[in-house]
C-alpha cells in the first residue's frame, strides 16, 4: 500500500470554534436522548471500559473532546483530561465534564506531554484534521503507559456504498466538511498505528447510516434498511461490522508493552 509521505494542505483553523459545532455533520443530527449521538457516546465509552488496561496512571485523555460528554461518562473511572483547539468546546466540556479537565491546545502539537502518562488516550473524528496524523500517533504511542489503549475513529473513503453516493450534488459525511484535510482508507491507519508502536487489536466499521444511497426511496426507509446493525452493534457493544460496511473506520490498539524497558 502507498502511504502518503505529507500532508496536502494545512488546517483551516479558521473553521474551528462555536460555528464548528453548528455546522456540517453536526448540524445534521440530533444530539439529544436516544439519537444517534447520545448512543454513539455511550457505545465508545463502553469500548474504553471493556479494553483499558488495569490502571497505572489513572488517567484518561481525549484529543479533540469537543462538547465533553464522554468525558463525562468516564469521569467516574478515569481521571480525565479533554484537549480542544477550540475555546468553544473547552467551555462546554467543563460544562458537561466538570469533574475532567479541559484544555485548549492543537493535537499537532503533543509534545508538552509527558511520556507514559495516560492509560488510555481517545481521539474520535480527531486523526483526520491533522496536518500530520503519522506523527501524532507516534506522539499518543509515547504518551501511553505500556499496555495503554488508543481507541480513533476516522472516515473511511472506501466504504461499500459510497460509490452510490453524489457528493458534487448532496456532500456526504465525509466531503462535506472541509476540515478533513486527511481522510484515509483504512489500512493507511493500520499502517501508521503500526509503525507507530501500536498493536492493532480490533479495526472495524461502524455502518451505512449515512443515507441516502438510493433514488426514489424515502429517507426513513433507508436509514432503517442500512442503520440496522450500526443499532445491533451500538447495542451489544460489540465490533462486528467489517470496515468495508463503515462510513467510518474504528480503530482500537494497544502499545506494545516490549518496546519498554
Amino acid at each position: 500500500m502507498s502511504i502518503p509521505s505529507r500532508p496536502p494542505v494545512q488546517a483551516p483553523l479558521e473553521e474551528y470554534g462555536e460555528r464548528y459545532f453548528q455546522s456540517y455533520n453536526y448540524a445534521d443530527r440530533g444530539m439529544g436522548r436516544f439519537s444517534m449521538y447520545w448512543f454513539a457516546r455511550r457505545y465508545y465509552a463502553r469500548l474504553v471500559r471493556r479494553f483499558a488496561p488495569a490502571p497505572v496512571t489513572g488517567r484518561l485523555l481525549e484529543l479533540g473532546s469537543g462538547l465533553g460528554h464522554l468525558l463525562g461518562l468516564l469521569s467516574d473511572r478515569f481521571d480525565c483530561v479533554g484537549v480542544d483547539i477550540a475555546y468553544y468546546a473547552a467551555q462546554q466540556t467543563r460544562q458537561n465534564a466538570p469533574q475532567a479537565a479541559a484544555l485548549v491546545a492543537s493535537a499537532d502539537q503533543l509534545e508538552a506531554f509527558a511520556d507514559r502518562s495516560f492509560d488510555v488516550i481517545v481521539a474520535l473524528h480527531l486523526v483526520e484534521h491533522l496536518v500530520d496524523p503519522a506523527r501524532a500517533l507516534r506522539h499518543m504511542q509515547r504518551m501511553l503507559v505500556p499496555g495503554g489503549l488508543l481507541l480513533f475513529a476516522t472516515p473511511n473513503p472506501e466504504y461499500a456504498l459510497r460509490p452510490l453516493k453524489r457528493p458534487d450534488e448532496t456532500p456526504d459525511a465525509i466531503s462535506k466538511d472541509p476540515t478533513h484535510i486527511n481522510v484515509h482508507p483504512p489500512g493507511v491507519w493500520r499502517e501508521w498505528a503500526g509503525a507507530a508502536g501500536l498493536r492493532v487489536l480490533r479495526q472495524f466499521g461502524d455502518g451505512l447510516w449515512d443515507v441516502p444511497y438510493l433514488p426514489l426511496i424515502p429517507r426513513p426507509v433507508q436509514f432503517a434498511l442500512f442503520g440496522w446493525p450500526s443499532l445491533i452493534q451500538v447495542l451489544t457493544g460489540t465490533t462486528f461490522i467489517p470496515v468495508a460496511l463503515g462510513v467510518n473506520t474504528i480503530t482500537l490498539a494497544r502499545k506494545e508493552e516490549s518496546l519498554e524497558s
